[in-house]
């Protein structure tokens, strides 16, 4: 079969989404429709904001659709109406049985990790907080378990000491975008095994990437010090690590952006505060110190540490 006669419904949203889509229809394969999460309002101004793939499939004309329940029957009408042989999604929702099964070659995900390590919501940023030297882009055959479907085809990059979860994301973007209609390209030649990840590795070895939230973004000035320079850049540039602070007896958070260290044995507390008032902000930590170098105070702007110093006109009391 050739691959460019296979009519394909794409799945996604954020900007992640798009370079697989777009590297489809300028490849002249044959996308059908779109799926993307609905408009939402967002901001301060909580204006109307499409998605990213919504505003990509608009510029080149693509059917799209908006569902608000995925087993809504009227989605599903739609959603036959196509006659897809195919379904991929990138950076969507859970599917249920009766959408990803619904055509005749399956459906396929593209996930930004080396399955089957970091299966979940956010496996970028947990490979750079976890301090891997090394990550990815998978896809696999959806089954009824989230990001456990037999693999297709993989491909590595090497993540620098130095590197962000932005950089990352956008090298992996990259990658994605032509291993997405590779895929295609495999399953319309027929000639492939899919590879069950449990061939791969252990159940009890895998490290997950569960969803961030508040709670598992807040900086713990208990632990190592590489640790958490490994957190704050796995966390930048979205959502950050962030922190309570208490500046001349004011509280409030400050997310930190950028940070460096320096192992030293010390008989410090753990989150001990040392500054001149006009450079650094050097935090005490299980086996040195962290720098802070980026930060953002709530409602305040980005900026350098010796920027937000200058701002005060006295030598601020710090506390974490």
């Amino acid at each position: 079969m050739n691959s460019k006669d296979l009519r394909i419904i794409y799945m996604g949203t954020p900007d992640f989404a798009v370079a697989p889509l777009q590297a489809l229809v300028e490849g002249g394969y044959k996308v059908v429709a779109v799926v993307t999460m609905p408009d939402k309002a967002i901001g301060r101004g909580m204006k109307i904001q499409s998605s990213a793939v919504k505003q990509y499939a608009q510029s080149v004309g693509l059917p799209i659709l908006q569902p608000e329940k995925l087993k809504d029957e009227a989605f599903l009408e739609a959603l036959r109406a196509y006659q897809a042989d195919l379904q991929i999604v990138v950076a969507f929702r859970m599917l249920p049985e009766v959408v990803w099964n619904m055509p005749p070659m399956g459906t396929f995900n593209l996930h930004a990790s080396l399955l089957p390590q970091y299966r979940g919501a956010a496996p970028i940023h947990w490979a750079v907080i976890n301090g891997d030297k090394q990550t990815g882009v998978t896809t696999f055959l959806l089954q009824h378990e989230i990001d456990t479907g037999n693999i297709l085809l993989q491909e590595s990059i090497d993540i620098a000491a130095d590197e962000c979860t932005g950089s990352v994301h956008d090298r992996l973007m990259a990658i994605g975008a032509h291993l997405v209609p590779r895929t295609v390209d495999l399953l319309a030649d027929g000639n492939y095994k899919a590879l069950p990840q449990s061939d791969l590795a252990d159940e009890a070895s895998l490290r997950p990437a569960p969803k961030l939230f508040k709670d598992n973004t807040c900086i713990d000035w208990s632990r190592k010090a590489e640790d958490i320079y490994n957190f704050v850049r796995g966390l930048h540039p979205f959502p950050s690590a962030w922190c309570p602070i208490t500046i001349d007896g004011v509280e409030s958070t400050m997310k930190v952006q950028s940070v460096s260290f320096q192992l030293k044995a010390h008989n410090e507390p753990f989150g001990r505060v040392f500054s001149d008032g006009k450079k650094f902000v050097d935090i005490a930590v299980a086996d040195g110190f962290v720098s802070l170098r980026q930060i953002q105070l709530a409602g305040k702007k980005s900026m350098p540490v010796g920027d937000w110093l200058r701002g005060f006109h006295h030598s601020p009391e710090i506390i974490l």
